[in-house]
């Protein structure tokens, strides 16, 4: 198959915006599923939730371009996966719009009970877009039962298979320590909230490295059973481990800037290890090879996928910009200082300046006569 075309541009197009997506959204989710198990009190909650503010809904932006690039350059990948991952894509939906609400509305009150129920959002509005995009992609690779016509021909039960069910197990246990590194670089240095996602870290860090290696080693043997064992050079899965391996090494040392380079590389090269299992494929059909969706038989037509591809040179440059002028903007830590509510109300604060200029202009009029 000749490589040098429009088609496989894109389909490398929507891998980068999904590797993009995991790798930011992926820090997020586990953030959103730590906020449970990390903190003391609302304070700590509320530090763990403002490192993630200023930047949830752009990491969100990468998910919502790859699914408008799927159904612009492959139409017919995009209809199957939107019909089969029915229920699944809908939760993940519904869980990426209660997480969003619970960010927004959290603070409106300050009763404890208001503020429990969307914590509770949080961590479940986290938890499930975590364990089902794995779920999803596993089924992606491994294939679905798709006949005759390119339709969808099981349901529900077909898609919880083990492979899927431990394909969702390892993307919750990865992104949880991608979130745990992200809070270490985030949060006040030698903080409550620090040292507890260093501890958990710690914890779960060999544990999330084999849970990579397993899920690697399953999907090469799934492409073995498929003859389809050149198609992936060894280097990138192999890295992938390897990049799992040393994450705990790293957090074990306190380097949490390079562990969180670790965990960064590990979410990128599993997500490259998928996509290029599947190449020149975008979904295995488990009934006959022939009804694959592929590359060719799923893309646009060729004005459609050129017209894209000029609007992508201009427009993509200006978004990864934009998003890395704000992650520039917000480097900076958070504290237990600076989320905490102040002492005075809005009036107090306003009666207390008004009074220092008051004792400012008199001082100046004083030295003025």
């Amino acid at each position: 198959m000749d490589w040098f075309n429009l088609e496989t541009l894109w389909f490398g197009l929507i891998a980068v915006l999904f590797i993009g997506y995991f790798v930011l959204e992926g820090f997020d989710f586990g953030v959103g599923v730590l906020t449970r198990w990390l903190s003391r009190d609302d304070t700590d909650r509320r530090v763990m939730i403002n490192t993630i503010g200023p930047v949830w809904d752009g990491n969100e932006v990468w998910v919502i371009t790859a699914g408008g690039a799927m159904f612009a350059a492959f139409p017919l990948w995009y209809a199957i996966v939107f019909s089969s991952f029915y229920l699944p894509l809908f939760l993940i939906l519904l869980g990426l719009i209660v997480r969003g609400v619970a960010f927004e509305f959290r603070g409106k009150r300050s009763d404890t009970r208001w503020r429990w129920w969307w914590d509770q959002a949080i961590f479940w509005g986290s938890l499930l877009p975590a364990v089902l995009w794995g779920v999803a992609f596993a089924n992606i690779v491994r294939g679905i039962p798709i006949g005759e016509d390119f339709l969808f021909e099981g349901n529900l039960l077909d898609l919880l298979h083990p492979y899927a069910l431990f394909g969702g197990l390892a993307t919750l246990l990865l992104f949880t320590l991608h979130g745990a590194m992200y809070l270490a670089l985030k949060t006040e240095d030698g903080g409550y909230v620090q040292q507890r996602a260093h501890a958990l870290a710690l914890r779960l860090g060999f544990v999330v490295a084999t849970g990579v290696i397993v899920f690697l080693g399953w999907t090469y043997l799934n492409a073995v059973s498929l003859g389809d064992t050149g198609v992936v050079p060894g280097i990138i899965p192999v890295s992938a481990m390897l990049a799992a391996v040393a994450a705990p090494l790293l957090i074990r040392e306190k380097l949490h800037g390079w562990a969180f380079v670790a965990t960064t590389a590990t979410v990128a090269l599993v997500t490259l290890t998928l996509f290029l299992n599947l190449y020149p494929r975008l979904l295995v059909s488990s009934i006959d090879p022939s009804f694959d969706i592929t590359i060719q038989n799923a893309k646009a037509s060729d004005l459609t996928l050129t017209i894209m591809s000029w609007a992508a040179l201009v427009f993509v440059p200006i978004v990864l910009a934009y998003q890395s002028w704000s992650y520039w903007v917000f480097r900076h830590r958070v504290s237990r200082a600076s989320v905490e509510a102040p002492t005075e109300t809005p009036m107090q604060v306003l009666e207390r300046r008004r009074a220092i200029a008051d004792q400012r202009r008199s001082g100046t009029d004083a030295e003025g006569s």
